[in-house]
């Protein structure tokens, strides 16, 4: 060891080479087959996102792809869904312009809840020590009456409890107990 390697002794890791070539995709299913995802796809960006599409159309073409979705479900233009069906939306559900639902896993967004502009829930991950970057996904669930607030992300593997409110901005890595509100310093109240 020289002295511009400071080595485990300071609590460093050592760096982990990648080699995206050898990217596996392992584990990670789609959920249906290939000619169904480029269906979505086009009705996704030819008709779902644009601001001529009415609200009321967006719930029944997310059906129409498999996708289990409530009653008085408000959806505004610009909002992304990878895979309908791999989404549950409970009733009385509201989802703001450019939000952006990347569900490689299930996501579940209970009755009473609101996804705010360009909010993002991300289901997919990567393992950050792996040298091919394999997956490491997880659901994502959003408790009755929470609130993702404009612009906050939440991460794979996270429960936002009953009443939770990812605040603008913040990024919630870990599940949240009910009635939390998660803010940009990471703090919770």
């Amino acid at each position: 060891m020289n002295a511009s390697d400071p080595g485990p002794a300071l609590g460093h890791r050592p760096v982990v080479e990648r080699s995206l070539r050898g990217f596996t995709g392992a584990g990670y299913d789609k959920g249906r087959p290939v000619l169904v995802q480029a269906a979505w796809f086009a009705v996704l960006h030819l008709v779902f996102v644009k601001w001529w599409c009415p609200a009321r159309w967006r719930p029944a073409l997310l059906r129409a792809f498999g996708a289990r979705v409530g009653q008085r479900v408000l959806i505004r233009h610009g909002v992304r869904v990878h895979w309908p069906w791999k989404l549950e939306i409970g009733d009385d559900v509201w989802i703001g312009e450019g939000a952006w639902i990347l569900n490689l896993e299930p996501v579940t967004i209970a009755d009473d809840c609101c996804v705010s502009q360009s909010a993002l829930l991300c289901t997919g991950g990567h393992r950050p020590r792996s040298a091919t970057f394999e997956f490491d996904n997880g659901p994502i669930r959003l408790e009755p009456g929470s609130w993702v607030a404009a612009r906050a992300v939440v991460l794979r593997g996270v429960t936002v409890g009953r009443g939770g409110v990812v605040g603008a901005g913040a990024v919630a890595h870990r599940d949240l107990a009910p009635g939390t509100v998660l803010t940009t310093s990471g703090r919770t109240a």
